[in-house]
């Protein structure tokens, strides 16, 4: 990858990183907006983990974010914290115009999973670049399981969606 300048795993506090303070789409002549004549905005890698992390889970598909044990450790967590959007399983690369994003999830069964993956991916690009406008150079994708239907691993995931 190229002009990255800091790594967060998205469950840390990120450093941060030049953002725009215009549009939040990209300049068509290859320059960013994240940088104006009227200053600089700085966002933080957590955020762009965050907006990474909501838009793999709109996916159709995706069980889950992060492993087994990421995932029971966030979930309980975010509830201590009271984080409503957990980033588990996220991790992200964030340069002054261009950011990669790492996704570790469980995929439903049966659903196929390189149409998972690639329906992430985009998803991930999409919204990355829409609503920060960095440039997304990658979205990397670790399938680390399946979730199966009545299993124990989804019926606490729906517990904990119902509790507050």
């Amino acid at each position: 990858m190229t002009d990255t300048s800091s790594t967060t795993q998205a469950s840390g506090v990120g450093s941060s990183s030049a953002a725009t303070s215009q549009t939040p789409s990209r300049q068509r002549d290859g320059g960013s907006e994240l940088q104006s004549s009227r200053g600089v905005t700085t966002i933080s890698d957590s955020v762009v983990a965050k907006i990474a992390s909501i838009a793999a889970r709109e996916v159709r598909g995706v069980a889950d974010l992060g492993g087994a044990a990421e995932s029971a450790i966030g979930g309980m967590m975010g509830r201590l914290r009271g984080d409503e959007h957990s980033t588990a399983g996220v991790g992200v690369e964030v340069g002054e115009r261009q950011a990669a994003v790492d996704i570790a999830l469980k995929v439903e069964y049966p659903a196929q999973v390189h149409e998972v993956a690639s329906s992430v991916r985009q998803n991930v690009i999409d919204r990355v670049e829409n609503l920060i406008g960095l440039e997304v150079v990658e979205v990397n994708i670790g399938v680390v399981d399946l979730a199966f239907p009545g299993s124990e691993d989804q019926e606490e995931s729906q517990q904990s969606q119902r509790v507050e």
